[in-house]
């Protein structure tokens, strides 16, 4: 059967951000979001995407924004299912007559019933067949890493709702830990941060985009400042206020702490053997918290172990989904099953 009848998807399904791509390039990027409206109790998706994402925190009442994935799996099945299909066909890569070959992006450790509930909204959503892949083992094959060789190759995804740090030979995942906790917990950080020192709260878009302005892993040689818009706590009124850089960096310490901690119990699980490989090789960081100011330095600092970010952080777990599907037949006994 030609290419054209029968193409080979990625997707990397993530709890902010969605995204396709095919062997070659990501085809289509949007965020993980619905919106919805609710006639006699019974909910509509009005909006999905990239529309939906427009929208948030400012819908008027009687729609809901949702986020269908909560810390990379599946909360609302249903939504989840029509985000997906609308996606697909956003992408151009399936439509009532051609359904793809998909591999999606599944956190390493999840249950059984979280597998299912990924597999079979792929399947519903358009797609002639489905396999499911953990990120970080998709993420190693998307960068490129030569996880095919008996020396360990170390990742770790930092995303919006998890932080999986895993350590790979042979195709397969030797030792992995996942963290429900990733980017979003860093934006609450913020504002939790925000609201204890100068009583105002911050939306969660604008906490992301402190973080992405002037955030950071570690103080840095030249504060930087930004001001931003928030409502004070007891009069309910618009205030702005001025952060630095410094400011961030306290505030999201802890839950940076709390990531290294995570990577640091792997490779105390992983045979001497393989943590020489991972000391020789170094760390790779992909995922969108990867482009953290200082992430790739405080992680070396805490872990003693050189750490540096993927040419394609966004991109690798979903191009590695795609490629894998050819790889199927080698890397087979390596993924998840679903029972």
């Amino acid at each position: 059967m030609s290419p054209w009848f029968s193409q080979d998807v990625g997707i990397d399904l993530g709890t902010e951000r969605t995204r396709i791509a095919t062997p070659e390039e990501v085809l289509l990027e949007e965020a993980t979001l619905a919106v919805l409206a609710y006639e006699d109790d019974v909910p509509r998706i009005v909006a999905s995407g990239a529309e939906a994402e427009a929208m948030l925190g400012r819908v008027p009442e009687g729609l809901e924004v949702v986020r269908p994935l909560q810390r990379g799996v599946v909360a609302y099945y249903e939504i989840t299912e029509a985000l997906l299909r609308y996606l697909l066909r956003k992408a151009g890569v399936a439509s009532w007559l051609f359904r793809p070959r998909v591999m999606v992006t599944v956190p390493h450790g999840a249950t059984s019933v979280e597998q299912r509930a990924v597999y079979e909204a792929v399947l519903r959503a358009g797609a002639r067949e489905a396999y499911l892949i953990p990120t970080p083992l998709a993420a190693a094959i998307g960068g490129d890493l030569p996880i095919h060789t008996p020396a360990g190759s170390t990742v770790v995804c930092i995303g919006a709702g998890t932080t999986q740090a895993a350590v790979m030979a042979m195709y397969g995942v030797v030792g992995a830990e996942t963290l429900r906790k990733g980017g979003a917990d860093l934006n609450e950080a913020i504002i939790q941060y925000v609201r204890k020192k100068y009583g105002v709260v911050l939306g969660h878009s604008t906490a992301e985009t402190v973080k992405r302005k002037i955030g950071s892993a570690l103080p840095p040689e030249e504060e930087q400042s930004i001001e931003v818009q928030g409502q004070h706590q007891v009069t309910g009124l618009p205030r702005p206020v001025t952060l630095v850089t410094s400011e961030i960096v306290e505030a999201i310490h802890d839950v940076l702490k709390e990531m290294a901690g995570a990577i640091q119990r792997v490779m105390e699980k992983s045979p001497p053997e393989l943590v020489s490989d991972i000391i020789d090789r170094g760390i790779a960081l992909c995922g969108g918290t990867a482009l953290l100011r200082g992430l790739d330095r405080f992680l070396t600092k805490e872990l003693g172990v050189p750490v540096y970010v993927m040419d394609n952080p966004l991109q690798a777990a979903a191009l590695g989904a795609a490629r894998a599907v050819a790889l199927y037949p080698r890397i087979k006994r390596h993924l998840p099953r679903v029972m």
